[in-house]
């Protein structure tokens, strides 16, 4: 079985003028995608859009040299701003600040001891729910900028849409998203048409913020009222930047250090923080806006993503201003087309998935969608897909009654997972007063699981002890009679 190659070397990228101005150019076109995003995202969270756009800038910056996956785009991001939201309103913006810090100090120590293996635990069909969801949210976040304009808008939407999905059959050496995009603003600009822009979505602008004083007290009342917010954020933050890791995984065929992926994010984090910013994590649609759309790969994409924002917001904050947002929105509905997985809810599939996974996959998509928040729909999802799981394994449980020549003993094979869905069940397989004086019951086709099975063991045992009969239990592997020697008899009532 061939090994999954690393990502693409910086080095060689330098090498090459091609590859260089393709990351280059992938990441200019991210940029564009970020801004209106994180602007409305700065609403929700209660902090002033400048803010959100320079912790934009760190987070991409930082991540670029920091992060495990290379391509993959960390900004302000929407999920980190409902979490804080109700905090900075409640409390006031002074309290971000520490907040975000210690959910980077959570996330440093997440990935320093390694728990992001965990993310291992996620079910193919949560994975996918997760991004056909998002796809929707996309999708939808959209639809506001296309309704109820003027023919003219109608007119623009149609033309970066047809130049997205036509110039690529002509020519890929430009991102044809960028290419519409500056070509849309040029024309607003130089004929003065009248479309909501970028600067319709928040300030745009004025003296960048600075270094960000600590406004509150450092005692314990400050951490009572910070630190569920802190948690929410760090693992919101954790869980949607593994996620998107392995989607981007899955996009390259690549590998990636999803450990120094999550501390990475802790330090960015706590960077972002010091200029008064809003915490963020990577966002999946400017992700594959990233490696899909402009055909990146490594880590000088995100780093041109930063650094032009900076740009922007320096330099160039009035033609940013006039982006069209009609224009921006067309690029993301194809980044939301692209994003959901459609082999997954084709009818040939859905007829070929068992039950189970199809229910997981349809409730994670809903439960992202209706609650907007990709942590919640997948948690939901994974909640359900260990629920059914271990409704699965508790049926594959068989005890099979064997009468001895003798006539003086029995045995009882006992086949399959014994844990706390199945071994409750347990007790009832034996038929306790009709069974002679020696029960051998062979569990080599089983393994012990936890202390709900030695305590089902032990009943068992003390119920044929009651009707003067002795038990032995054969065929424990070395682990599972380590277990059994260790609890049975001390979970007693």
């Amino acid at each position: 079985m061939s090994a999954v190659p690393a990502p693409t070397p910086v080095r060689s990228i330098l090498r090459s003028p091609r590859a260089l101005s393709t990351e280059v150019l992938a990441g200019i076109v991210t940029t564009l995608a970020l801004i209106p995003e994180v602007i409305s995202f700065s609403v929700i969270a209660g902090v002033d859009p400048q803010v959100s756009l320079l912790a934009s800038v760190v987070l991409a910056v930082s991540m670029s040299f920091l992060g495990g996956r290379p391509a993959m785009v960390t900004a302000a991001a929407g999920s980190v701003a409902l979490v804080v939201g109700p905090l900075v309103k409640t409390h006031g913006v002074e309290y971000l600040m520490p907040t975000i810090v210690l959910a980077g100090l959570v996330q440093v120590a997440f990935g320093v001891f390694g728990l992001a293996r965990l993310m291992r635990f996620v079910p193919r069909s949560v994975m996918l729910g997760f991004v056909n969801g998002l796809g929707i949210m996309i999708f939808m976040a959209q639809v506001p900028h296309v309704l109820d304009l003027p023919p003219l808008g109608y007119a623009v939407f149609a033309a970066v849409l047809l130049i997205i999905l036509l110039l690529p059959r002509l020519t890929t050496v430009v991102p044809a998203p960028l290419v519409a995009i500056v070509l849309a603003t040029a024309a607003v600009i130089v004929l003065n048409w009248t479309l909501p822009d970028v600067a319709d979505e928040g300030t745009i602008g004025g003296p960048l913020p600075g270094l960000t004083a600590l406004g509150v007290p450092v005692n314990l009342e400050t951490l009572r009222l910070i630190w569920p917010t802190a948690l929410s954020v760090a693992f919101v933050g954790l869980l949607e930047t593994l996620l998107t890791a392995k989607v981007t995984d899955d996009l390259t065929e690549t590998h990636s250090n999803k450990g120094r992926e999550s501390w990475g994010l802790g330090v960015a984090n706590m960077l972002a923080a010091g200029w008064g910013g809003i915490g963020g994590c990577a966002m999946i649609g400017q992700t594959v806006v990233n490696v899909k759309l402009g055909r990146a790969r490594t880590r000088i994409s995100t780093l041109v993503a930063g650094l032009f924002l900076l740009l922007l917001m320096t330099s160039l904050s009035d033609v940013m201003a006039r982006i069209p947002m009609v224009a921006l929105a067309a690029v993301m509905m194809v980044v939301a087309v692209q994003t959901v997985n459609w082999h997954s809810v084709s009818p040939a599939t859905l007829r070929r998935m068992p039950l189970p996974e199809t229910l997981v996959l349809a409730v994670t998509i809903i439960a992202v969608v209706a609650t907007g928040n990709l942590a919640v729909g997948v948690g939901v999802g994974v909640l359900l897909a260990m629920v059914l799981f271990a409704r699965r394994v508790a049926r594959v449980l068989v005890v099979t009654r064997t009468p001895h020549d003798d006539g003086a003993s029995v045995g009882y094979t006992v086949s399959g997972p014994l844990f706390f869905g199945s071994s409750n069940d347990l007790v009832e397989q034996f038929d306790y007063a009709e069974d002679p004086s020696r029960v051998v019951i062979d569990l080599s086709a089983a393994q012990l699981w936890d202390a709900s099975t030695i305590a089902a063991l032990d009943a068992v045992r003390d119920k044929y002890a009651k009707h003067g009969a002795e038990v032995a239990v054969t065929g424990l592997d070395e682990r599972s009679s380590a277990l059994d020697r260790r609890l049975s008899g001390f979970l007693k009532d």
